[in-house]
């Protein structure tokens, strides 16, 4: 559900800020103005709950860095799924140790949810703390991204995170909100493509195209 909503308004399903928080000075602005519309909806808003009705800035900003983060994360895990099923090995050849237990990275396996179930505790305390930092960095930003600042704007030692190499510093306008619209539309596609994967896994055949073997379990 997360990830249609995502698909279609460019929100994620969230609570609405309380009407008593501060709000911009400035009118609200309608979701038609921000960026993410697109053919796949006829270039209109496709938000059948009525989540952004009357949202402030504030509560807009809010979805948007909400959807950026879920969109994020998604892709890591498509590309995650893809690359551990296809037998790929990114940190280390098979027979390297990941642990003191005596566990490799080869013993892991190729199936995803089977290689979680098998990672260390250690292994899996790191991917959550990475996860906190990360997040802590994004919520640390100043200004914040609800009080003017850009939503999902991440910075480490005063370099974006997802560009540390400033690739895009010298990019003109029209390139940089042309990557800022294909980043979301990928992230909405990988919402619903790790929400597939996650169906299919606990409801064996609620995914046709798994069913059909054109993709990988």
């Amino acid at each position: 559900m997360l990830s249609l909503l995502s698909l279609s308004s460019g929100f994620t399903p969230a609570m609405q800020i309380p009407a008593s928080m501060p709000r911009c000075a400035s009118p609200v602005m309608g979701v038609e103005a921000m960026e993410g519309l697109g053919p796949e909806t006829g270039n209109k808003v496709f938000d059948p709950l009525g989540l952004a009705d009357g949202a402030s800035e504030r509560t807009l900003a809010w979805y948007r860095a909400a959807e950026l983060k879920h969109g994020r994360v998604a892709m890591a895990g498509c590309a995650g799924v893809a690359w551990v099923t296809a037998g790929g090995n990114l940190f280390a050849p098979p027979e390297t140790l990941m642990s003191y237990d005596g566990t490799t990275f080869a013993s892991l396996g190729r199936e995803p949810f089977a290689a979680w179930e098998a990672l260390p505790a250690v292994g899996k305390l790191q991917i959550i703390m990475v996860i906190g930092a990360i997040e802590a960095l994004s919520e640390a930003e100043q200004p914040h991204y609800m009080s003017g600042g850009t939503p999902g704007k991440i910075k480490v030692f005063g370099k974006p995170l997802f560009d540390p190499l400033n690739f895009l510093a010298n990019s003109s306008p029209e390139v940089r909100k042309n990557k800022r619209v294909s980043e979301l539309k990928n992230g909405r596609l990988a919402m619903i493509g790790i929400m597939s994967v996650i169906a299919n896994h606990y409801v064996p055949g609620s995914v046709p195209v798994f069913s059909l073997g054109l993709v990988g379990n």
